[in-house]
């Protein structure tokens, strides 16, 4: 299946190189060269995939994001960052974006994050056997409507979150550890990026728990993980 990408980077060279690399696993990329270009390209066509640059002129990537995030709750957001700091990536991921790769990267690193995220959407178009609500004490959880609710309200997942979520209550009482949910959940396993999976669980966990601090529902395994609460089914 072929995929619609935008590509939001002031650098040309950058950009131009993976539009390049995207032909070759079938991607149609865009380009916009600043924030408010590519906020304005968004509105305008349906896309699969958003890779943004932190640093923009016009609108840094910090609040394209999150404009992304208020009018598209789904499109996978994937963030490129000059930055190192532990700050810029946790602030990415707070704000709503799927994934993080610091600058420089590896093509073939940032091909498969891609393919990771493809993956999980044509998961989601195809039919599966999975699709019956499933309850856990007052959480509900709708696959088929891809919709949380707690004690009866709505909440407002991003596509990762909800993918998170869907993996674990599809294992209750499964101990895994933070390379395991980044290569199951996002399709790819690299030393050095569990503290995404950290990034994620702490996001969920602030949505769906009454008391965030004394999780109900997704527990911690000390030395080892993480687990969903067998005893809420």
């Amino acid at each position: 299946m072929n995929h619609s990408v935008l590509i939001i980077e002031d650098n040309p060279e950058i950009a131009n190189l993976v539009q390049l690399h995207l032909k070759d696993i079938h991607c149609q990329a865009d380009i916009a060269s600043d924030g408010g270009e590519g906020l304005q390209r968004f509105k305008d066509k349906n896309y699969d995939l958003v890779i943004l640059d932190l640093m923009l002129p016009v609108m840094d990537g910090l609040e394209v994001c999150k404009q992304l995030r208020a009018s598209n709750a789904l499109v996978p957001v994937m963030m490129l960052t000059s930055k190192s700091s532990e700050l810029d990536r946790v602030l990415g991921l707070e704000i709503g974006a799927d994934d993080y790769i610091t600058k420089p990267f590896s093509i073939p690193e940032l091909l498969a994050r891609v393919k990771g995220q493809f993956r999980r959407l044509d998961a989601l178009q195809a039919p599966t056997q999975q699709k019956q609500q499933q309850q856990f004490g007052e959480l509900l959880i709708e696959p088929d409507k891809h919709r949380v609710s707690l004690v009866g309200k709505n909440i407002d997942l991003t596509a990762k979150e909800f993918d998170l979520l869907m993996h674990f209550a599809s294992h209750p009482g499964h101990v895994y550890s933070r390379s395991e949910l980044l290569d199951q959940v996002w399709g790819y396993s690299y030393e050095g990026y569990e503290h995404t999976v950290n990034s994620h669980i702490n996001r969920l966990r602030t949505k769906i728990e009454v008391d965030p601090a004394k999780p109900q529902y997704i527990m911690t395994v000390w030395g080892v993980g993480y687990k969903f609460n067998e005893a809420q089914r």
